[in-house]
């Protein structure tokens, strides 16, 4: 193999390892943005939750005071 054909083939293998980088760069970029949409939602779950959270415990904070003020009274 003459040193040009040597550069050719060595080119030839830096162009396609590069298209193969930029496949799995653009799979990993979808994969993230995949992700930030999962985390979305479960940011919005979790606020969904912890406001649940605040109103059960409200409801049995008067549920409470209900029954102590029954006992005493």
């Amino acid at each position: 193999m003459t040193e040009r054909a040597q550069h050719a083939a060595e080119l030839l293998a830096v162009v396609i390892e590069n298209t193969e980088l930029r496949q799995q760069l653009a799979e990993v970029q979808d994969q993230c943005v995949e992700l930030a949409v999962d985390a979305g939602e479960l940011h919005a779950e979790i606020e969904m939750l912890r406001a649940q959270l605040v109103a059960a415990e409200q409801a049995i904070n008067q549920w409470r005071a209900m029954a102590a003020r029954r006992l005493v009274g």
